[in-house]
């Protein structure tokens, strides 16, 4: 029920607007999923009553020794496992209690634990590092679709007030043509943007474990497919569940003891399989957002695709418009296009691209076509022109 609870508060996270859509499905995959997953294993591993108090050490019957003491100071100065022991066998006649966990003499190599503090805090970063992006391009728009869609994404509508909305757009795109490139190259910018968050998100997770992040999936897989007792579990390598704390106090004449514990982390049940899907999740978005930075990048480049794009979306009736239209866009006339194409009716589009292909052709409006060539209101016309 607390899971539950805290969940619920994410869900304007997912709740489905009804604004113009100015994303792409690639960029929603980071703003919208990835983030939001983020902020959910947040809320996760925060929530103890999951598992139980993070932190449990076992100590001896020293009356001096408080349960929440020893457990609070052995979080905060973190724990250590010994490296010599990992990939020992554990459990009677070995000498060691588990992996990582055994006798400790002074010239042994520790390998401290700190990071289970900074769990929560470093997911709640990348989620916002996943929203920024989102964030940059909406400031960045400004509404600017939202404005000259002029409620033509509706299907059914008066047959007069189509006619003057698609002609007033036409008015309007035809007066500001080749005005959007950069409109268009800062939407480049932020999926650009989210290709290096992505990779910069790799590398600060392996970072964070110590390096062992890049093959922290692999290693996993390795694992399934070998003998368990033959090889350590790569997953508590990464995040241990049983570790040691030295925890040092007067004695009665006033000589520091040090007291050796052994401490459960129920805590890394739920933390290894987090950075185990965020390990695979993060390798198919990285794929994904390359693949579709180089379609970007063709589709900016090469007319051809932009105009079967237009013809695609568009399935007008007179085939030699999209050429008409298409010989005088320039890439961010193509793109406004193209997001206008998602948001509106396709009547509507396949209508207002004949009425564009007519204005750029310098000729009268075909007969047939389901656009009115009366003329709009001039002051109807600097309006749009305001609000895009």
């Amino acid at each position: 029920m607390v899971l539950v609870e805290l969940l619920a508060g994410l869900r304007g996270l997912v709740k489905v607007k009804h604004d113009a859509d100015i994303h792409s499905a690639i960029f929603k995959l980071h703003f919208r999923l990835t983030a939001t997953m983020l902020f959910c294993f947040c809320l996760l591993v925060t929530a103890n009553s999951l598992v139980g108090d993070p932190i449990n050490c076992v100590h001896d019957d020293n009356p001096k020794l408080k349960d929440k003491v020893v457990n609070t100071y052995c979080w905060i100065h973190t724990t250590f496992t010994l490296p010599k022991h990992i990939d020992k066998g554990y459990g009677r006649g070995t000498g060691v209690a588990y992996p990582g966990v055994g006798p400790l003499y002074p010239t042994d190599t520790k390998t401290y634990h700190a990071y289970y503090q900074w769990v929560p805090f470093v997911l709640f970063l990348q989620g916002l590092m996943f929203y920024a992006p989102h964030w940059l391009w909406k400031t960045w728009e400004g509404g600017k679709l939202e404005s000259i869609v002029m409620g033509l994404s509706i299907p059914v509508m008066n047959k007069e007030e189509r006619h003057e909305k698609i002609h007033l757009l036409a008015d309007y795109l035809h007066a500001s043509l080749h005005h959007h490139n950069f409109y268009a190259i800062k939407f480049f910018l932020c999926e650009l943007l989210n290709l290096a968050n992505c990779l910069f998100n790799m590398w600060f997770m392996n970072e964070f474990l110590g390096g062992m992040f890049f093959t922290y999936g692999i290693d996993v897989l390795a694992f399934t497919e070998t003998n368990q007792e033959e090889r350590t579990d790569p997953m508590i390598v990464v995040f241990p569940r049983v570790t040691k704390c030295s925890f040092n106090m007067y004695g009665p004449s006033g000589t520091i003891e040090t007291h050796d514990l052994m401490c459960v982390l129920a805590l890394n049940i739920i933390n290894e399989k987090i950075y185990v899907f965020m390990w695979f999740w993060f390798v198919i978005l990285a794929i994904i957002s390359t693949m579709a930075l180089i379609y970007r990048l063709l589709v900016f480049c090469v007319p051809a695709i932009r105009s079967g794009l237009l013809q695609k979306r568009a399935r007008l009736r007179y085939k030699n418009s999209i050429d008409t239209v298409s010989r005088r866009l320039q890439v961010g006339d193509f793109f406004l296009l193209y997001l206008l194409s998602k948001n509106v009716e396709l009547l509507s589009f396949s209508s207002l691209m004949e009425e564009l292909s007519l204005r750029l052709s310098n000729r009268r409006v075909h007969p047939d076509l389901d656009v009115s060539p009366a003329p709009v209101p001039p002051e109807r016309f600097h309006l749009i022109n305001e609000n895009a």
